[in-house]
């Protein structure tokens, strides 16, 4: 049976090069960074060459680097470190309500923790209303996080714009959560304006264990793992070399590749997104229809459960997602599609295909031909799409319903709103 990977999002296949730019410091350069014999000066050189070639992907200083573990551990950095440093001048923070969970959750710890927290509400492509940013802003405002593209509807939003409205209006910081669009379309933290942002090797084609926080000079953080005197005294614990020396490899190979590879997947994004609705009536683009992410695909599926398709996908080799990969065991309807206003009995049979540079035609036209028979295969046996067709109406979704509000606890962050 074929094996198709369309979960791009939550973590892509390593490049064979980054996997050979790797091996040298699991078998022969395994010294530790930190010590002074030559095998640990080999390491230590290995982290500084990495430094200066990841930083040349977003077009910052070398030194605004901090290495970290994942993305998960450079959000929580950036939000609860930036926010402890400057707690003196403020304690009221804006996030966008379809951030990802590493932010939310980072966010509520903090609203825990005496903090002010402001959840920017989407229009229904996911994109901030600055009119809203800007009668966010308060004097006691210390910092802001939107992130650059959503991973669940690969919206992309106007950071330098945004960056604007924040820097004209305030003296708050402003931090970009970039996973989703670093390495797969251009991004120029000086150009923007940010004075943070995440990235990650893991969705670039690099290894797991390898991301990274850039924090402009001169601003302040507060550790948030504390120890030995690793990444300047700003993040402790002993550097994944081989992982650090795979995320710069994947970097340099982003960067040569970007307008090949966000071309060839934004070709294969558009036959899907025109192929599906001919076949599959009731679907749904969620997202933005222009000004989205190059391999993005979400859509709902009327009358039908978003676990049964991944199930009968994956019995056909098909591996797809629904929403972030650390939120998607849930069960539930996404904190993004809800903040859209997506109809709670459409949004539970959302699916997302996200693609890489590995992704090839053949594929779609395999995904395109035997996706529509699992959508009616569930549609046969869905009570809910028997309904509409003998009455010709919907159920309707909400508080009372079989899709009662209650019974559809999507996040934490939202639940206590």
């Amino acid at each position: 049976m074929k094996q198709i990977y369309f979960d791009n999002q939550s973590n892509t296949k390593i490049d064979e090069n980054v996997f050979k730019a790797m091996k040298p410091y699991f078998l022969d350069y395994y010294g530790n960074p930190q010590s002074i014999y030559s095998l640990g000066s080999v390491s230590k050189n290995a982290v500084e060459e990495a430094r200066k070639q990841v930083a040349t992907l977003i077009n910052i200083k070398p030194e605004e680097i901090i290495f970290t573990s994942c993305a998960t551990e450079s959000n929580n950095l950036a939000l609860k470190g930036i926010a402890d440093a400057y707690k003196k001048s403020g304690k009221h923070i804006i996030v966008s309500a379809i951030e990802h969970i590493s932010i939310l959750n980072a966010a509520r710890r903090l609203e825990k923790d005496g903090f002010e927290i402001t959840y920017l509400p989407v229009d229904k492509e996911g994109n901030i209303f600055e009119e809203e940013l800007k009668k966010s802003l308060k004097n006691d405002t210390i910092l802001v996080s939107i992130q650059t593209a959503n991973p669940e509807v690969g919206t992309i939003q106007n950071i330098k714009k945004l960056v604007s409205i924040v820097k004209s209006q305030s003296k708050a910081l402003f931090h970009t959560d970039a996973v989703s669009a670093c390495g797969t379309i251009p991004i120029d933290a000086a150009d923007f304006g940010v004075d943070a942002l995440t990235f990650s090797a893991s969705v670039m084609y690099g290894p797991k264990g390898a991301a990274a926080l850039y924090l402009k000079k001169g601003v302040k953080i507060t550790p948030q793992i504390e120890g030995g005197v690793q990444e300047n005294s700003k993040r402790s614990g002993t550097e994944n070399v081989a992982a650090i020396a795979g995320f710069a490899k994947a970097c340099e190979i982003a960067k040569s590749e970007m307008v090949k590879n966000a071309e060839k997947m934004r070709n294969l994004r558009d036959k899907l997104i025109s192929e599906l609705p001919k076949k599959i009536p009731y679907i749904y683009l969620n997202g933005s229809k222009k000004n989205r992410l190059p391999g993005n695909i979400n859509f709902s599926i009327e009358f039908v459960e978003g676990e049964a398709l991944f199930l009968l996908l994956d019995a056909k080799g098909i591996m797809a997602a629904s929403g972030s990969a650390c939120a998607n065991k849930n069960l539930k309807i996404s904190h993004v599609l809800t903040a859209m206003n997506v109809d709670v009995a459409v949004g539970q049979g959302s699916i997302l295909f996200t693609l890489s540079k590995y992704n090839s035609e053949e594929e779609i036209d395999y995904l395109i031909e035997e996706f529509p028979p699992v959508v009616q295969k569930l549609r046969d046996m869905s009570p809910l799409y028997s309904h509409f067709l003998k009455t010709g109406s919907r159920m309707k979704a909400g508080p009372g319903t079989d899709y009662d509000d209650n019974d559809h606890e999507h996040c934490d962050i939202c639940d206590e709103k």
